[in-house]
């Protein structure tokens, strides 16, 4: 059963940027309340698009330098990566709808 990874500053780049597919990532932190909410969906975008994306999450609480890389201002900041470059990004608690949208764009 698949869901979200965690990655880190550290990691990111191999995870991230040097992944062969599509990567959709999940810029958050353990205080906030929207970023609970969007966790399930973002879980649920893994196992839907299991083999066609990879889902991480990343703490921005723990993991500021690639947050401020990327000018993360409000979480949850859903972000997608393709051949190592941001395509696409979707901020805020969105349904699961919106966020599959914004994913079967890019796979």
């Amino acid at each position: 059963m698949s869901s979200a990874t965690p990655t880190t500053d550290a990691t990111f780049t191999a995870d991230v940027l040097n992944s062969d597919q599509p990567v959709l990532v999940d810029f958050w932190a353990p205080w906030c309340g929207p970023c609970r909410m969007v966790a399930p969906i973002v879980d649920e975008m893994a196992k839907t698009y299991e083999g066609k994306i990879k889902v991480f999450k990343l703490n921005t609480d723990e993991n500021p330098n690639i947050a401020s890389q990327y000018g993360i201002r409000s979480i949850p900041t859903l972000m997608i990566f393709k051949g190592g470059e941001k395509v696409d990004t979707v901020v805020g608690a969105v349904p699961a709808n919106t966020l599959s949208q914004a994913i079967g764009k890019h796979i």
